[in-house]
């Protein structure tokens, strides 16, 4: 059921979308608790922005100690993913074991399912840690990390709201059903949030390229995610805010 309204409570907002994004104790239940979770992804933005923060700060604090820039690079990704508890990168190799190795929509969707992780799975997990650090490395001053991991947090799960929204839950039972899907408005009321913060972060010129490239990512997942199982689930939208994390890092590196 699509929902038009917006939790108009930025405290429960946040709440609800930290919770789902992060392994942050805020309370709640992360398997449970999404109830206004439709109508909270305008604080999507805010949660993905707070994520990077505390990677970049972490890459701030290695390279103040005298670290070298791969091994803060290294740890800066590694925070990206405690805090997240690893839902996104499980997610995209979820996606990819089911989509490379399932024959029929049935059998992609039992894969995708499967605690076990393939082959597929393996690689998408490795080239995704590989490449956000070797972007990092590029990129390499200290502010300047910080600002690009500020700026592809938050257009990175700003994004996962367009997909929930264009896209019908592919399982009755899974998570994004129980989520529910917001509005046209609030996908595109996150995706503002997070291109004023890019450009912000990251000057016009940039944070309105890296927030085009966001979409164009975002539409392109979402189109796989519909030829292959005909709509979403919480896998795709972590493969979502992978994605876009990559391609706005990757992006940002080669400035």
């Amino acid at each position: 059921m699509v929902s038009s309204e917006i939790e108009r409570n930025p405290i429960s907002a946040l709440r609800t979308a930290t919770v789902f994004l992060t392994r942050i104790p805020v309370g709640g239940n992360s398997e449970t608790g999404h109830g206004p979770l439709a109508s909270s992804v305008w604080m999507f933005p805010f949660v993905g922005a707070l994520v990077g923060l505390l990677g970049g700060l972490i890459y701030y604090a290695s390279q103040a100690l005298g670290l070298p820039v791969a091994i803060s690079a290294a740890l800066g990704v590694c925070v990206l993913y405690v805090v997240t508890g690893g839902l996104h990168e499980d997610g995209l190799a979820d996606v990819a074991d089911g989509f490379g190795g399932g024959a029929s929509r049935e059998r992609k969707l039992a894969i995708m399912r499967d605690s076990r992780i393939g082959t597929y799975g393996v690689a998408a997990m490795v080239f995704s840690i590989l490449l956000r650090i070797l972007a990092i490395v590029s990129i390499a001053d200290a502010a300047s990390v910080a600002m690009a991991l500020l700026a592809a947090g938050a257009l990175s799960r700003a994004a996962i709201g367009p997909v929930m929204a264009a896209l019908p839950s592919a399982r009755p039972d899974g998570l994004s059903a129980a989520a529910g899907r917001p509005g046209g408005g609030q996908a595109l009321l996150a995706i503002g949030i997070a291109s004023v913060g890019a450009i912000v972060f990251l000057g016009f010129g940039a944070g309105i390229g890296v927030t085009v490239l966001a979409l164009m990512t975002l539409c392109l997942v979402a189109a796989l995610a519909k030829k292959q199982i005909g709509g979403q689930t919480g896998d795709v939208l972590g493969t979502t805010a992978q994605c876009v994390e990559i391609v706005v890092l990757l992006a940002i590196s080669a400035r």
